[in-house]
């Protein structure tokens, strides 16, 4: 049976004179290395994209970090910080995206601005400024420093007992996770349902409660040296084995 496909929604960023839609390498090697998944990128065209078509296509759904945060207005409020990147064309497309994914029952997997945008497509609003928060700590990185300690275990998240991530990582009751943003949950949306805490109390992952399929978002970056990582590993494997049984069950079609 041929692999199931992985949606991963672009970036559109400015390189040099033009802008191009872009995806990370170690997001597509983690959907390929870790899920056993074929990644597909789909650009941030906004409403000129046919949902419908792409999602028939899709066995999952990936929703990659970016150092653009969603827009504060599409949670109700003004942009605190100008100067920080946005992207409204991602916005445009992932929130939609999101919501017909999870009717569809379709694996999705959300990572740090991902996890961001599955709250604020259903309702849910951000802290824009973690640190500036009384009782939270600073989760962002030192951007000055290397990629390998930018991206070096940070802090612990304490896993809900009982919970899928718990389970998915076989009973774990905490684990280190890197820490590299700014903003966070400030308020959950409707339906979903914690999955593991950071020391202070902030959310760090959480699933979709009701949802019919696999949908896991997490805060932390797991595709960091994926293969190096045992719980992360395990992580990219169950939404692997989502996207294969979602594939199965309709028939492996296309």
């Amino acid at each position: 049976m041929r692999s199931p496909i992985v949606l991963l929604p672009a970036c559109v960023n400015q390189i040099g004179a033009h802008p191009y839609h872009t995806a990370q390498l170690k997001y597509v090697a983690a959907v390929a290395t870790g899920a056993g998944a074929t990644p597909l990128i789909v650009p941030a065209l906004g409403e000129q994209t046919d949902f419908d078509a792409l999602l028939d296509l899709a066995d999952g759904i990936m929703l990659t970090g970016s150092p653009s945060n969603v827009h504060a207005s599409l949670y109700g409020e003004t942009v605190r910080d100008p100067a920080l990147p946005q992207d409204a064309a991602r916005d445009a497309t992932t929130l939609p995206l999101i919501r017909a994914a999870i009717k569809r029952g379709i694996p999705l997997l959300a990572i740090c601005r991902g996890f961001q945008e599955v709250n604020v497509a259903l309702g849910g609003t951000l802290h824009q400024a973690v640190h500036e928060v009384a009782g939270m700590a600073d989760h962002r990185e030192q951007k000055g420093q290397p990629l390998e300690q930018q991206y070096a275990l940070a802090h612990r998240v304490q896993l809900e007992p009982a919970g899928h991530l718990m389970q998915m990582l076989g009973g774990a009751s905490e684990i280190m996770v890197n820490s590299l943003h700014g903003q966070g949950i400030r308020q959950l949306a409707p339906g979903l349902a914690v999955e593991a805490r950071a020391d202070d109390g902030l959310v760090e992952a959480y699933r979709v409660a009701d949802a019919a399929g696999f949908t896991l978002a997490v805060q932390w970056h797991p595709e960091w040296r994926l293969q190096e990582n045992p719980e992360s590993m395990k992580l990219f494997h169950a939404f692997g084995e989502a996207c294969r049984i979602y594939k199965e069950g309709r028939g492996g079609v296309p």
